[in-house]
């Protein structure tokens, strides 16, 4: 009986402990924090960049760098909220110059009963992309009911204009060294997540638009799930009820294996193309473009989903059967991803053994292990780090060494490898923007320095020498619970430019306008297609 009553109230002692905590994390990242620890938190984090961080003063002198945290701790005279640290906080991080390295305000928290409410919430703002051109931001993407919104320029979004917002956000958002492409792209393509960084969560909010000579404003709404159940229940008519009742013809069994292979194929396609569920999309797509598929056409949204391999290979097999003439590959919009798709990809782009990146500059041997013993990591899997930590550092040992003083860690990139036996021979063009960063950066630095391409748009906003990436330590500071994504790896192609700080630039520069996107034309591949028709391909 004893153990019965005891159950129960260790379950009750547990909610309310969580409740507590949920509480008290709420309060610390909302209230007023006192001068002297806001000053602590802006020497922490400084202190964490100086320990892990591999290339810290690359763009921005050390005395520099000192003074712009001491002027800010200066300038704090006066208690503030996390939110508020954090905006300023970024506005001098980001001298750093490497655009992995961000700032996260604190969020609210929530109970066991208020995350079981939210959980299969719907926002529809979720469905709609943007884009900043022209000192426009407009909705450039928009799925379900709201498609009729393509295009309709953002006027205000609640009572501010996206202009100003835009320029508030561009004081905090880093790039790489000295980039300017990268801040009015990101800024655009991000714009909801700036906004939710500046303000806090919010669970309504509306838009004013102007569509061809309408204005108007769109409100939008969280709805739960239980109110969308009830929603999509009332919607649907009694005639409806009655015909979904109706018993489907039952399936022989040659039609129901038919249907398993079916959905077995539909399921690898998916998984090789990298299928995006929430945007109804692929991250990978080929498609044939010119005369007698003369011209591939190679779309490629970011280097992080799905079985990349299968689709490289599939996809060379079919451009080699087709014997396409040129390749066009596109890689705007493509924040980056793993290092083994590009790797591999440049594999399929060569005809000579190649080596991807250079051995890493490291401030550790355990880059690894210090990722995963971060004060953000959960105590479980903290547990587990240390479980399999004498597996983990012998590892890392042997993947580090040092030469000059200096520790290099070696990714498996690093390793010379040979190109693929379906290496593409032809014309390659590669579109590039802003928004090119990280991986898709270092591709284009590599495919340029190997003089295999022609670059057409707008200089990428990951540099051309190189990033810090790869691994990341993510430090919470201990008073405000602002959080500090550091890396813990400078990534770079073997060739490098000169002034150091800029990315790859454009063979051919072509800006796209609002106007482009009014008339649905995309000026920077009609280039390429004009460019290839002069050569008969």
């Amino acid at each position: 009986m004893r153990k019965i009553i005891l159950l129960p109230l260790s379950l009750i002692l547990v909610l309310l402990s969580s409740c507590a905590s949920v509480e008290k994390h709420n309060y610390q990242v909302t209230k007023l924090h006192a001068v002297k620890h806001l000053h602590q938190d802006i020497d922490k984090v400084y202190e964490q960049l100086q320990r892990h961080h591999p290339h810290l003063y690359q763009f921005t002198s050390k005395a520099i760098l000192d003074f712009k945290f001491d002027s800010l701790k200066k300038a704090i005279d006066e208690p503030m909220d996390s939110r508020t640290l954090y905006k300023q906080l970024a506005a001098v991080t980001k001298y750093v110059g490497q655009g992995h390295m961000s700032l996260s305000p604190p969020s609210k928290q929530f109970t066991r009963k208020e995350r079981k409410a939210l959980k299969g919430s719907k926002f529809d703002i979720n469905n709609l992309d943007f884009e900043y051109l022209d000192e426009k931001l407009f909705i450039v993407n928009a799925r379900g009911n709201d498609s009729v919104l393509i295009n309709a320029e953002v006027l205000k979004v609640a009572d501010e204009t996206p202009q100003d917002l835009i320029k508030e956000y561009n004081k905090i958002i880093a790039s790489d060294g000295y980039n300017t492409t990268f801040h009015n792209r990101v800024a655009g393509n991000r714009f909801l997540a700036y906004y939710v960084k500046d303000k806090g969560r919010f669970d309504s909010i509306s838009f004013t638009l102007r569509n061809l000579d309408s204005i108007f404003i769109k409100s939008y709404k969280r709805v739960l799930k239980t109110d969308a159940m009830q929603l999509k229940k009332d919607s649907i008519k009694m005639d409806s009820l009655d015909a979904l009742k109706k018993k489907l013809p039952k399936l022989t069994k040659s039609e129901k294996k038919a249907k398993k292979i079916k959905l077995k194929a539909e399921r690898k396609y998916k998984r090789d193309h990298g299928f995006i569920y929430d945007r109804n999309e692929y991250t990978r797509n080929l498609k044939f473009v010119g005369k007698d598929s003369s011209v591939a056409l190679l779309k490629i949204r970011g280097f992080t989903r799905g079985n990349y391999k299968n689709f490289y290979e599939e996809s060379f097999k079919t451009i080699d059967s087709l014997k396409s003439e040129a390749l066009i590959i596109d890689l705007r919009n493509n924040f980056g991803g793993r290092l083994k798709e590009i790797t591999y990809l440049y594999s399929y782009l060569t005809d000579k053994n190649y080596t991807m990146i250079n051995p890493s500059e490291v401030n550790t041997r355990f880059p690894l292990l210090k990722s995963l013993m971060s004060n953000t990591t959960p105590t479980g899997l903290k547990i587990l780090g240390g479980l399999i930590a004498p597996i983990i550092a012998p590892i890392e040992y042997l993947k580090s060494s040092k030469k000059d003083g200096q520790l290099y860690y070696r990714f498996n990139s690093a390793k010379e490898k040979e190109p693929n036996s379906l290496n593409f021979k032809g014309k390659i063009y590669v579109l590039i923007n802003g928004n090119s960063f990280s991986a898709s950066s270092i591709l284009s630095s590599k495919l340029d320095g190997d003089n295999r391409v022609t670059f057409v748009g707008e200089e990428t906003g990951g540099a051309y020498n190189g990033t810090v990436a790869g691994m990341y330590k993510v430090y919470e500071l201990p008073n405000t619970k602002v959080r500090a994504r550091i890396g813990l790896a400078h990534i770079d192609a073997p060739h490098k430019i000169t002034p150091d700080g800029y990315g790859v630039k454009p063979d051919v520069e072509i800006l796209p306008s609002y106007e482009d996107r009014l008339n649905n034309t995309d000026p920077e591949l009609d280039w390429v297609l004009e460019d290839l028709g002069k050569n008969n391909y």
